[in-house]
């Protein structure tokens, strides 16, 4: 079994730490260790975020809709991670989400107020918030702009990613095809032949309700490239 410094270290926000400070936190504060079975709910859409979650085992599935619930994205997202972490400060500190277990999922979880003491203790853990936070926000300008002056792949590519973990698998967008192309503002048959395009790539696979993305990197590389 990993020891507590193991598993720190291989957190986000907890790396380049040293051994010492560690030790020191561990016996400051407060670490709260839960285990999901059974795909287990971890959060519901509109909880408020008060603590941090960090995945420290297993697989967590993560679900968000539309206000309308027509449209369904899901992700897998694996240990080691954190989940949320953008939503415990700022003026939205509400999850849009709901996590479940994937099937089972271990958490570590630390309040706030320890997260902040945290934070002060050390300019590591503080520079670790604010890399991980401005690598998640920063977009390209050019993407931006794709979602008015880009093409439909470039569009459904900026959507995908930035609704997304980096390191995400099992993505799957669930709803109906019309409600996807009248949300990006296209035509049905451009829509489609787009569709049809990225599968022949092996970058997604489609069904009437479903897309699967096989691929997010290459769907990523969409927005750095020209070809479409």
């Amino acid at each position: 079994m990993e020891s507590m410094y193991e598993i720190l270290m291989g957190l986000p926000l907890f790396q380049g730490v040293s051994h010492t400070k560690i030790s020191e936190l561990i016996e400051k504060i407060k670490f709260h260790f839960l285990k999901y079975l059974d795909n287990g709910v971890i959060i519901n859409a509109n909880d408020p975020c008060n603590n941090l979650k960090f995945l420290i085992s297993g697989k967590v599935q993560i679900e968000i809709m539309n206000r309308n619930n027509r449209i369904r994205v899901l992700e897998t997202i694996s240990a080691p991670n954190v989940i949320g972490v953008e939503y415990l400060f700022g003026r939205n500190t509400i999850y849009p989400y709901k996590v479940t277990s994937a099937p089972d999922a271990g958490i570590m979880q630390i309040e706030k107020a320890d997260y902040l003491k945290i934070i002060k203790s050390d300019t590591i853990f503080l520079f670790n918030m604010l890399n991980y936070l401005s690598r998640n926000s920063q977009t390209p300008m050019e993407a931006v702009l794709s979602l008015t002056s880009g093409s439909i792949a470039e569009r459904f590519a900026f959507w995908i990613t930035s609704l997304t973990y980096k390191d995400a698998t099992n993505i799957s967008i669930c709803c109906k095809q019309k409600d996807m192309y009248t949300m990006l503002g296209v035509q049905r048959s451009s829509f489609m032949n787009t569709l049809d395009e990225l599968k022949s790539l092996d970058i997604l696979d489609y069904s009437t309700n479903e897309i699967q993305i096989k691929n997010r990197n290459k769907l990523l590389d969409i927005l750095n490239t020209e070809k479409f």
